[in-house]
């Protein structure tokens, strides 16, 4: 009969039973309670008895506490299929979902899973199906999101350069009292009517959901503002876009300014932004993003979120009914901060 196989020795059992106070593995927590049990001079029956397993299996984590110590009695996940795609196919799989589809090439403007799955195939002569792809790109950190609007004639250094001079230059050069606090307003006005969009919606496979889609064009001006790092809005609904809605604005954001603070509100270059006949309050002053870089706002988010949620796949029967709805979605973000601070806050403008 063959011996029983031997317990390393530099582990006691107390120094077992500590490590499995601390352990969060249940399965783990077991074997080391056996094993402890077999160090304290018990015999390998008592600890299977104990453990609720064979004599062979007692055996196997010996073995594997003699090789590996407390963390060998781990629990070990299972290998699985072997993965169709290598460590470099993986690599030119990330490389061409980054680059996009050259549409003379692959016939596509955008790649779908049946378009990447045929570009494998075309490359490495490997049979890949749809979900163990999506599984692949999930893993590689990739995610189906809609992408963001870029302007045709936007510069590329443009927010570069912005993002990195000019918050901080503004900073230092006005001549504001020492000790006056700053905040930092984000503005944008967007026009809500009667032709509101479609937005996603869950339904059936195979099934096309409908929703409601007006014809006629009555329409409202929502002006929006947001202090993202006080969780602060201001926003009023006018029936058309002009100096004298943008100076009636500007009060309404004046007003929500802290008392003694001075407010920086960053805007697009729109023309009554800039009109001679813009009157602007004491309290703030404006700044200008660069042309053509709406997606350095983040009221462009705010206007999102509001269309997804609260504007969208409805009938306004009127003008004042697009107002009344207006003022309800704008008020109910004014009384959500965390909201304002979640879609607002921008980590290059942190340090202003």
């Amino acid at each position: 009969m063959a011996a029983a196989i031997g317990v390393r020795t530099d582990y006691t059992s107390t120094d077992l039973r500590g490590f499995a106070r601390r352990c969060g593995d249940g399965d783990q927590v077991r074997r080391l309670l056996a094993v402890a049990l077999i160090l304290d001079g018990g015999n390998r029956s008592d600890a299977a008895k104990f453990a609720g397993v064979t004599l062979q299996i007692v055996r196997d984590w010996v073995v594997r506490f003699n090789e590996g110590g407390p963390d060998g009695l781990a629990t070990r996940k299972a290998p699985g299929r072997t993965s169709i795609l290598n460590d470099e196919q993986r690599a030119k799989l990330a490389e061409i979902v980054e680059t996009g589809p050259i549409p003379a090439a692959h016939g596509v403007v955008r790649w779908r899973l049946c378009d990447l799955a045929q570009w494998i195939r075309d490359e490495f002569q490997l049979s890949v199906t749809r979900h163990t792809l999506g599984r692949e790109l999930r893993a590689l950190g990739y995610r189906k999101i809609t992408a963001r609007p870029r302007h045709r004639g936007q510069k590329p250094d443009d927010i570069a350069i912005f993002k990195k001079s000019s918050l901080p230059v503004w900073s230092k050069s006005r001549g504001l009292p020492k000790g006056t606090p700053l905040e930092l307003w984000w503005q944008d006005e967007a026009r809500i009517g009667q032709q509101t969009k479609l937005t996603r919606r869950w339904a059936k496979r195979g099934t096309r959901p409908s929703a409601p889609k007006d014809q006629r064009r009555s329409s409202a001006w929502l002006f929006g503002a947001i202090c993202p790092a006080e969780g602060k809005a201001a926003g009023i609904v006018m029936p058309r876009c002009n100096s004298e809605a943008m100076s009636m604005h500007l009060d309404e954001i004046a007003f929500h300014v802290a008392p003694g603070a001075h407010a920086v509100l960053l805007l697009d270059q729109a023309g009554w932004h800039g009109s001679a006949e813009l009157v602007v309050p004491p309290n703030i002053t404006l700044m200008p993003l660069p042309p053509r870089c709406p997606e350095l706002n983040p009221v462009e988010n705010v206007w999102q979120f509001m269309r997804d949620n609260w504007l969208s796949n409805r009938i306004f029967n009127s003008y004042d009914d697009i107002v009344d709805h207006c003022c309800y979605a704008w008020n109910k973000l004014a009384e959500q901060p965390w909201r304002i601070m979640s879609l607002g806050l921008r980590q290059w403008a942190h340090g202003f």
